[in-house]
């Protein structure tokens, strides 16, 4: 199992190489948790992920000979704009193994660094035994993105810089996807503080380091915006780090997380992918866990397609009451959009679509149906002006 020294050793490797990110305070979160949040800001990492520090560190300890020969790596994307980059950087050959549901920006981004870039199997598992075929077949070193010592050891520089910035953290909160990162931050963390509180988050339908540490056979699965963490083989010696030194495991669901996105992006200014704002998630779905503590919380990664972000926004809005679908049926006769419309805005809303139908979907050949959705200041805005127009017309809320 690595230690503090290790970790130390690649904080001394990587120096220069990735960027210092700062560890701020939110008082948003804080006010929300009554807590003491501070955010540890590795989307602001050159590929926009915490990544960097295990790749750039594992390349490093490389031979010669290695050097020479390329690497190879599997991954959905934040470990392969990593891999890519620093191999970039140090002139070796790099070839990354993804997945083909891998967001179009991290492919993209990937290529761009260099690398030559495989897109293979519908899983991360199927990407990962493509990877270990080319590696055999043509001699490659494998980077794996959790299971080795010198990327856990990378990724524990996390924690250290997280320490020096706000020593007196209590407790930390970490997204599980193989376990890399939580098993270098516990193993640098734990030393440093051996009271300090691990907790760990997964997504709903990829809690494999949970299945994995009651001994069950992992089953996982489903559609996730946090593709990032969405693994089925967890990585044997960051199950061993977690075994001994986490606290506990959360699970978080969807909706958790593209509220922690919409959170930070809203209040925080900070935009993250659903990996990287998962321990946000673990944060507000578990508050009675963290209240009075002090918490830090790795912002670890910040790819997120600029379409899903805008859904997720939406979805929030839709959820929380500050966009409002509604339906109404309304007298098929001149002037009565101007009516609603005009209803709407005095009420202080803004619409933002409108859909009319007469032939198939009203109650009657003298009736129309519209579907209007507007935007609210806030849930209590929006609920009422719902309540303005059911006052004047038969109003149902989606």
């Amino acid at each position: 199992m690595i230690g503090l020294e290790d970790v130390r050793a690649a904080a001394q490797r990587i120096a220069g190489k990735v960027v210092r990110t700062p560890t701020l305070r939110n008082g948003t979160l804080s006010q929300l948790a009554g807590a003491d949040i501070w955010l540890k800001l590795d989307v602001l990492q050159a590929t926009g992920a915490f990544k960097e520090r295990g790749a750039a560190n594992r390349l490093a300890m490389l031979s010669a000979g290695e050097r020479a020969a390329g690497v190879v790596a599997m991954s959905a994307g934040n470990h392969a704009q990593a891999v890519a980059r620093h191999a970039q950087l140090l002139g070796i050959e790099a070839t990354i193994v993804m997945p083909r549901f891998t967001p179009a920006t991290k492919v993209t981004r990937t290529a761009q660094w260099g690398a030559h870039v495989v897109l293979h199997g519908k899983t991360l598992a199927e990407a990962a035994e493509h990877a270990w075929a080319l590696a055999a077949e043509r001699s490659l070193t494998f980077i794996h993105p959790y299971d080795d010592e010198g990327v856990m050891a990378g990724q524990g520089t996390h924690a250290l810089e997280m320490l020096e910035d706000a020593p007196d953290l209590d407790t930390l909160i970490i997204p599980i996807g193989g376990g890399g990162l939580i098993a270098g931050c516990a193993v640098a963390a734990k030393a440093i503080n051996p009271a300090i509180r691990i907790y760990g988050v997964e997504a709903e339908g990829y809690d494999a380091m949970v299945q994995a540490l009651q001994g069950r056979a992992v089953e996982v699965g489903g559609s996730t915006i946090a593709e990032g963490i969405a693994v089925r083989d967890v990585g044997q010696l960051p199950l061993d780090v977690v075994r001994t030194h986490v606290d506990d495991i959360l699970v978080v669901t969807e909706v958790a997380i593209e509220n922690a996105i919409s959170l930070l992006a809203e209040n925080a200014k900070i935009v993250t992918e659903g990996a990287g704002a998962t321990g946000v998630a673990g944060l507000l779905s578990f508050p009675d866990l963290f209240k009075g503590r002090k918490v830090g919380i790795p912002l670890c990664g910040a790819n997120i397609d600029s379409r899903i972000l805008a859904h997720v926004l939406q979805r929030v809005m839709l959820r929380d009451g500050r966009l409002m679908r509604l339906v109404l049926d309304i007298p098929d006769r001149p002037g009565v959009l101007a009516e609603i419309s005009a209803r709407i805005g005095d009420s202080g809303g803004n619409i933002i679509e409108v859909s009319h139908h007469r032939l198939f979907t009203s109650p009657s050949v003298k009736s129309a149906r519209l579907e209007i959705m507007f935007e609210a200041r806030d849930p209590e805005h929006g609920a009422a002006v719902a309540a303005e127009l059911e006052k004047h017309y038969t109003v149902t809320r989606l």
